[in-house]
């Protein structure tokens, strides 16, 4: 949510920052939204003042036996206590009408971000490790994964439909063990804190992330209403909803691996097989708050704890700086790290970390109060995944496949995996 005040200050700048974004100006049609609030607002205030006025003019007529002018001044009252409530009612119309049009409005890019339209502008950062090379042509996860009789979409679709999986034996739980690996790393290693949030939140909660109402057709509701979560970003950055902290307790630093729920509304035709597009998947999150002051600091710790799993893991990768028709609605910045696959024989999106600044902050009404006590601001929010889980053991598997279709077990893995080192087929 942006702030009315600054947008009034600075309309250019703030139309600028849209256009980066390849978006309409904004800023003239919501100071306009504004003046119609600030009016009705005048309006009902100057009405209440009158009434609290006029009540103590009463008092006074009566005082002086002017019954003439008290009974004047009571029927002026009564003129005023019929007509505040419309003036109140159009005040919250006019403030929910400015809420609606803001909140429809992403997050500007901050002035690093490069310019672009779209991932053919993204820019590389860096890059780890490199292409391993292969005496034998190396197959996609799916291949690997049926051929070992452990990964099922047959089964699933007849479960669930399309975008499902049913993993078993081996690979399920290495599925758990790559899940169990990030999170004792992030804990451990990153000082995160684990957190073992609900999967369904009330609607104020994806509207606080900023996930509603841009990306509702992208969600799963149910029939009560609750909204299951496309990431756990949503539940996490929502802890500090609705509270002021004390600046001496920043940053938080939360972390959650749970299963994820996204509709993929618009993903028709986009990577039918396999396990890269699901309706459910698991993930790691790793969300912080934090003073203006610290976070872009903490948005390149995150990404560097990120980058840790994939490089304990022995995955080659690279991360890109999103340019700013790239970015995701709520995000200032992003980085995107890619997995290479080698199956596939392209980068895939692995994470993406993203400072939001107080863009989230204002929706969910969350503040701290400075280490002198005399201010309260506003905090700001960082998300990023750390990292895909699933993803994370379709890049495993193809980068440790075997000529036979096994797969090998990379070393972090293999006391979560009870000490094997390989997975083979099923009998």
């Amino acid at each position: 949510m942006h702030d009315i005040k600054w947008i009034r200050d600075n309309p250019e700048a703030f139309d600028r920052a849209l256009a980066r974004r390849g978006l309409a100006p904004e800023a003239s049609k919501l100071i306009e939204i504004d003046e119609h609030r600030r009016a009705a607002i005048g309006k009902a205030e100057a009405a209440q003042a009158r009434r609290n006025a006029a009540s103590k003019e009463i008092g006074e007529a009566k005082k002086n036996k002017d019954e003439a002018a008290a009974q004047k001044i009571l029927a002026e009252v009564a003129e005023l206590k019929s007509a505040i409530p419309a003036l109140e009612a159009e005040e919250k119309k006019a403030s929910k009408e400015l809420e609606d049009a803001l909140a429809q409005i992403p997050n500007l890019p901050l002035d690093e971000v490069p310019d672009g339209k779209d991932a053919n502008d993204n820019v590389e950062h860096h890059h780890f490790g490199a292409k391993r090379n292969y005496a034998f042509t190396p197959k996609q996860h799916f291949d690997l994964g049926e051929a070992l009789g452990q990964m099922d979409f047959e089964t699933a679709a007849k479960l669930s439909g399309a975008r499902f999986v049913v993993l078993k034996s081996g690979l399920a739980r290495f599925e758990r063990a790559i899940g169990q690996f990030m999170l004792d790393l992030h804990t451990a290693a990153h000082g995160y804190t684990e957190v073992s949030p609900p999967l369904l939140v009330n609607e104020r909660a994806p509207y606080g992330t900023a996930n509603l109402p841009k990306s509702a057709e992208d969600m799963f509701c149910t029939r009560e209403g609750l909204w299951l979560i496309p990431t756990a970003e949503v539940p996490l950055t929502n802890l500090v909803r609705e509270s002021i902290l004390d600046e001496a307790e920043l940053p938080l630093r939360f972390t959650a691996c749970t299963p994820c729920f996204r509709a993929e509304a618009g993903a028709a035709g986009k990577d039918t097989r396999g396990m890269i597009r699901q309706h459910q998947f698991t993930k790691v999150e790793l969300v912080s708050i934090t003073t203006p002051e610290q976070s872009k600091d903490e948005h390149e710790r995150m990404l560097a704890c990120a980058e840790e799993v994939l490089r304990r893991l022995g995955l080659h990768y690279r991360v890109v700086t999103l340019c700013a028709g790239d970015m995701g609605f709520a995000a200032q910045k992003t980085y995107d790290i890619e997995v290479w696959l080698p199956g596939q024989g392209a980068y895939r999106e692995i994470s993406s970390c993203s400072i939001c600044g107080d863009f989230q902050a204002r929706r969910m009404n969350a503040r701290y109060r400075t280490k002198e006590g005399r201010q309260v601001r506003h905090v700001h929010t960082l998300n990023g995944s750390g990292v895909a889980v699933g993803r994370a053991l379709i890049a495993v598997m193809e980068t440790y496949q075997q000529e036979s279709g096994a797969i090998a077990v990379p070393d972090a893995l293999q006391g979560y995996m009870g000490g094997l080192k390989t997975i083979e087929r099923i009998g």
